[in-house]
């Protein structure tokens, strides 16, 4: 099978980046969720506890607990608590989402400044204390979630201002329950929106991995990709003029040529829609269609480089290098480079 090379200098690089641009360590919270966008979970935190991260994100619990040895508090995005645990918070979606954590859960109360996909309404605000008090729960964070900080548009604008707007509110209620908030809304396109960060930390995925792409007219920092992703020979041979290859034949040798079967293909997260488009960094071109576990180059290398920035693949088939991540297979062996 195909294997992954992540650079330990590229994520310091990055990390640099983003610490230099919120002013300190303590600000950066890591998302790693979905075995840290494919990269590898385990890994990714290990190396940013190293560097000196103390904040994760997962989406489940099940995520948190394969890196809670690695940090002070993981905010875990998508799941109920199953059990109580001092470093764990849980993100609260809904009023009626309340009354189905256990009591005593840290949780971190999320509100809808715009995204209208999950949060409460900001005038539910004192509606929700009550019934997080009522509950004997731990609010600790109000957080939201911003849905065009990566466009030139007026709306990272307006949802900053809406959530900054909530920041007293919200403080005073904690306040009078006890409770000591902190506050978050930026992705990683929204920490490279202000010169200023405002809030407590801010929450670094695609940015981290080094694959944040910016449209013309905002600035996209020189980050580096951090994942590479190789292929090793299954076999060789030579494509004689006219001969196809692959299901349904769809490439033709326009003359002889050397090929090779590689082993990796769409199982393991070679996007289809590449077959027969693309070419690897090195200029190789993919031939034919893309199998389950399979793909041919026009190459013999024994181990070749399919990819060292997941936005180049996807250029090719037309979404985005987070979907390409995202969707590696996770038994791919992983290691430093």
């Amino acid at each position: 099978m195909g294997s992954i090379t992540l650079s330990r200098e590229a994520l310091i690089h990055n990390l640099d980046i983003i610490a230099h641009q919120v002013g300190a360590k303590d600000k950066i919270a890591v998302v790693l969720k979905d075995n840290a966008y494919g990269h590898g979970a385990v890994l990714i935190a290990q190396a940013c506890a190293e560097y000196g991260v103390k904040q994760a994100v997962v989406c489940s619990e099940h995520e948190a607990l394969e890196i809670i040895d690695f940090f002070e508090n993981i905010l875990i995005l998508g799941d109920r608590p199953s059990h109580l645990n001092p470093k764990l918070s849980y993100t609260i979606n809904t009023l009626e989402e309340i009354e189905k954590c256990m009591s005593g859960a840290r949780v971190e109360l999320k509100v809808d400044t715009g995204m209208h996909r999950n949060g409460i309404a900001p005038s539910e605000l004192e509606e929700a204390f009550e019934r997080m008090a009522a509950q004997g729960l731990v609010c600790i964070g109000i957080m939201s979630h911003l849905r065009s900080a990566d466009a030139l548009s007026s709306e990272w604008f307006w949802q900053r201002r809406t959530f900054d707007s909530l920041k007293a509110r919200a403080s005073a209620l904690a306040a009078s329950k006890g409770w000591k908030l902190r506050f978050h809304l930026s992705n990683s396109a929204g920490t490279f929106r202000s010169s200023e960060c405002t809030d407590d930390m801010v929450r670094v995925g695609i940015a981290l991995y080094g694959c944040l792409e910016m449209p013309k007219g905002l600035i996209t920092p020189p980050f580096k990709p951090v994942l590479s992703l190789w292929g090793n020979k299954i076999a060789t041979r030579i494509l004689k003029k006219g001969e196809r290859i692959g299901y349904n034949g769809i490439y033709e040798a326009p003359e002889d040529e050397v090929v090779s079967t590689y082993d990796l293909g769409y199982a393991n997260g070679l996007d289809r829609l590449a077959s027969n488009r693309y070419s690897t960094p090195h200029g190789i071109a993919l031939r034919g269609r893309i199998s389950m576990d399979n793909a041919v180059f026009a190459s013999d290398v024994e181990e070749l480089l399919i990819f060292d920035n997941a936005n180049d693949y996807a250029q090719v088939v037309g979404t985005i290098g987070y979907e390409i991540l995202a969707c590696l297979d996770k038994g791919l062996k992983r290691e430093w480079r």
